[in-house]
């Protein structure tokens, strides 16, 4: 099986839940700019997880772009990272209307955290499918961001509890790591 479908099926859920994000941002009653000011941690927090499903995207766009065939494990290995990712909406809308605290702050993290989980097992599957010589095997190397990640996000689950802006800095610093133009697999896919 080739790529397309898995591709389409991908691109459809993630528009879906960039959609509801930012369907959860309720418009406010007033016409003054001061209503506005109560929904500002409802934004930050949707600008910080549309930000995230974007690079999850990219990132999977091109991860894609490395597989010859399409498998049963890679199909499963897909739709659990799918999950994770429909889970962010409601962390999303959760750690926002609560204003950062530390409950909502800690779970938006493991829903980070059980992504870049998902993610990394979908690499490992596309690469066991692919062979020993494999594009993707190639192309991420030793994989610094994709280690650092998953340390980020559990230790910021863990600062959370003790003081939620600084779980919500870490989740930005991840972010911004993967933010910055990864151009590992477009390198090796033009050698």
């Amino acid at each position: 099986m080739r790529t397309n479908r898995l591709e389409a099926f991908s691109d459809g859920v993630i528009a879906i839940l960039i959609t509801i994000m930012v369907l959860e941002m309720k418009v406010p009653h007033g016409v003054e700019l001061s209503a506005l000011w109560p929904l500002f941690p409802v934004f930050l927090s949707y600008v910080l997880s549309f930000i995230y499903v974007g690079i999850y995207w990219n990132n999977h766009h091109h991860m894609l772009h490395t597989c010859r065939k399409v498998t049963g494990g890679i199909l499963w290995a897909n739709l659990h990272l799918l999950f994770w990712l429909s889970l962010i909406p409601f962390a999303t809308g959760w750690v926002g209307e609560n204003h950062f605290t530390a409950n909502p702050t800690a779970l938006y993290g493991f829903v980070l955290l059980m992504s870049a989980i998902a993610y990394f097992i979908l690499q490992q599957v596309i690469i066991a499918s692919q062979g020993q010589d494999s594009v993707l095997k190639k192309a991420v190397g030793k994989d610094w961001k994709g280690k650092l990640s998953p340390v980020l996000y559990f230790s910021a689950i863990f600062v959370a509890y003790l003081e939620p802006w600084v779980s919500m800095a870490l989740y930005v610093i991840a972010a911004v790591i993967w933010f910055i133009p990864d151009r590992r697999i477009e390198h090796v896919l033009h050698e």
